[in-house]
C-alpha cells in the first residue's frame, strides 16, 4: 500500500501530544500509509491515493472497549423491552436466556458485529464472547480490525428458576478450564501475522469467579503486560449479592483482592454505592476506582432498556475515573452510543452542562485508548496509527456543519460515516463494508433467530410459554 492523501479536509480532528487534547483543524491535508500518519497540514508530496477532502470530516478511529459480538446480533427485535421486575428490571438472569443465540450462529453473528461496527467508524474493539468459537480469530483478522481477544472465563454460571432469587451453579475445576482455554486462544491470536491482533484476560463477572481465579488472572495480566476486565456493579441484584457475601460492594471488594490498577477496567460499575438504588452506607466507590487508576467501560444503551441509568458519567469525569465507551450489545454502533452517553448524562444530572461533546468523544477515543494502555491510537498525530474515518458533510443531517461532531452524535448518526481505514488500509468504501461478507451473514442471522424462536419456549423455566408469549410484538398482527 503505498500514501493516501486527503486533500483539503474541510474539518480534521487532531490530537495535540503535548496538551494531550484534541482540536479541530480547517482545510487540512492529511498524508498516512501502513506504516502511520505520516504528515499532518500542507502535504507537498504526492499520494498513491488523493482523496478530495473539501466536504468530509476527518476524525480518528472509534474504540469500543466493551462488545460481545458473537452473541448479540440474533437479539434484534427481541429482547430489547425484555426484563424482570422481580430482578428490579434487569433481563440478564432469566428473561433474555430462552433467546440466546447458539453456538452455530456465532460466526455470522461476529461477522454482523464488526461490520456493524466498523459502519460507525470503529476501528478497534474489545471483544469478549463468553466462550472461544472455531475461526473467531480468522474473522477478526480477515475484517482488518484491531481486535482485542477477551475470552470470558468463569467458576460458576448464574439463572433463577423461579424469578425471584439471582443463583448460581458452581464449578471451580470448569473455571480454570476456561481460564486454560482462555490463554491458548489469547497466545494464537497475539501470534498472528496480522500484527493487529492483542489479548485481555476476562474473569467473567465479579459474582461468578472464585477470589483465587479473579487474582490469579489479574496477576498474569500484570507479569506479561496484559489489560485486564470483569464484569462488576451491573446490576442491582448482582451488588446486593455481592454485599451478602463479603459486606463490601463489587468495586470494594475487587479493591481488597489487589486487583483494581492501571491495567485493568471494569465494564459497567453503574450500580455503585453512591448509586440511589443501592442505598448503600459508604460513598467510596468513585473514589477507589479513580485513585487506583482503573478504568469503566460505559455502554448506556442495553442497561437503559430496563430502565437503568449511570449516576452520572460526567460525576466519574469529575472524580477522575477514566471513561471509555462500549456497545456492550445490539445495536453495534458507538456513534449512537456517544449520543446517548451524552443525553442520559444529563438527564440523569439534571443539568445540560455536567458533560459535554468534547468528554464523549474522548471517551470514544482517547479515553479507549487509555483503558487499553496506547498511545499510538485514538488519535490523530504524526507517527500514530493510521486509523482513520471520513465523515461525509454533505449527508442532509449534517447540514449545517458549523459543529461537525456535534451534528454527527446528535443529528445525524452512523450514515454519514463514509469510508473507513485501519493501518491504513481501506475497510469501509462508501458506507460498504470490504473485507466481510455482510449480506451472507444477515442471512444466516436471520436462519438462526428463527430456530431460536421456534424452540425459546423451552427454555422458559415452565415450558408453558412461546416465544411469541416472552417477547411479543410491538402492536398485534392482524
Amino acid at each position: 500500500m503505498g500514501t493516501t492523501v486527503v486533500r483539503k479536509a474541510a474539518w480534521l480532528v487532531e490530537y495535540d501530544r503535548a496538551t494531550k487534547t484534541q482540536r479541530y483543524r480547517r482545510d487540512v491535508d492529511i498524508a498516512f500509509d501502513e506504516r502511520g500518519i505520516r504528515a499532518i497540514g500542507a502535504v507537498a508530496e504526492k499520494g498513491e491515493r488523493e482523496i478530495d477532502g473539501t466536504s468530509l470530516m476527518v476524525m480518528p478511529g472509534l474504540i469500543n472497549v466493551h462488545a460481545h459480538c458473537a452473541t448479540a446480533s440474533a437479539g434484534k427485535g427481541v429482547i430489547e423491552e425484555l426484563g424482570n421486575l422481580n430482578l428490579y428490571g434487569t433481563g440478564l438472569y432469566d428473561s433474555k436466556a430462552p433467546f440466546r443465540i447458539t453456538a452455530d450462529g456465532y460466526p455470522a453473528s461476529e461477522v454482523n458485529a464488526l461490520c456493524e461496527l466498523m459502519l460507525s467508524g470503529v476501528t478497534t474493539v474489545v471483544d469478549a464472547p463468553f466462550r472461544g468459537f472455531e475461526g473467531w480469530i480468522d474473522i477478526m483478522a480477515r475484517s482488518g480490525m484491531r481486535g482485542v481477544i477477551a475470552p470470558a472465563f468463569a467458576s460458576a454460571t448464574w439463572f433463577s428458576s423461579t424469578g425471584n432469587v439471582l443463583e448460581y451453579k458452581w464449578d471451580e475445576k470448569e473455571g480454570l478450564r476456561q481460564f486454560e482455554a482462555a490463554l491458548k486462544i489469547i497466545d494464537a491470536a497475539e501470534k498472528h501475522p496480522s500484527g493487529r491482533l492483542s489479548g485481555m484476560l476476562y474473569p467473567a463477572q465479579v459474582d461468578t469467579c472464585t477470589p483465587e481465579l479473579i487474582k490469579e488472572s489479574y496477576a498474569l495480566a500484570k507479569r506479561t503486560g496484559r489489560v485486564w476486565q470483569t464484569h462488576a456493579s451491573q446490576s442491582l441484584a448482582e451488588f446486593q449479592e455481592v454485599t451478602r457475601r463479603h459486606g463490601l460492594t463489587p468495586i470494594q471488594w475487587l479493591a481488597s483482592l489487589g486487583v483494581l490498577g492501571p491495567e485493568s477496567s471494569v465494564g459497567h460499575a453503574i450500580f455503585i454505592d453512591r448509586n440511589s438504588w443501592t442505598r448503600w452506607h459508604t460513598d467510596r466507590d468513585l473514589a477507589i476506582l479513580a485513585e487506583t487508576g482503573t478504568s469503566v467501560c460505559h455502554c448506556p444503551t442495553p442497561f437503559m432498556r430496563y430502565g437503568h441509568a449511570m449516576e452520572t458519567v460526567g460525576d466519574y469525569l469529575a472524580a477522575g475515573v477514566n471513561m471509555g465507551l462500549g456497545t456492550d450489545c445490539h445495536p453495534h454502533d458507538l456513534v449512537m452510543e456517544m449520543g446517548w452517553a451524552a443525553t442520559l448524562g444529563r438527564v440523569m444530572a439534571r443539568r445540560h452542562d455536567r458533560i459535554t461533546t468534547g468528554q464523549i468523544f474522548d471517551m470514544a477515543t482517547r479515553g479507549g485508548a487509555r483503558l487499553l494502555k496506547r498511545d499510538d491510537i485514538g488519535g490523530l498525530a504524526v507517527g500514530m496509527k493510521s486509523d482513520l474515518v471520513l465523515v461525509d458533510l454533505n449527508e442532509p443531517a449534517m447540514r449545517p456543519a458549523r459543529d461537525p461532531l456535534r451534528s454527527l452524535i446528535y443529528s445525524c448518526g452512523s450514515r454519514a460515516i463514509r469510508d473507513v481505514f485501519i493501518a491504513g488500509m481501506q475497510v469501509v468504501a462508501n458506507r460498504k463494508v470490504l473485507t466481510l461478507d455482510h449480506a451472507a451473514a444477515l442471512a444466516e442471522i436471520e436462519r438462526i433467530q428463527r430456530k431460536v424462536l421456534a424452540t425459546a419456549g423451552e427454555r422458559w423455566r415452565d415450558k408453558t410459554k412461546t416465544a411469541d408469549e416472552l417477547a411479543p410484538l410491538s402492536l398485534p398482527l392482524a
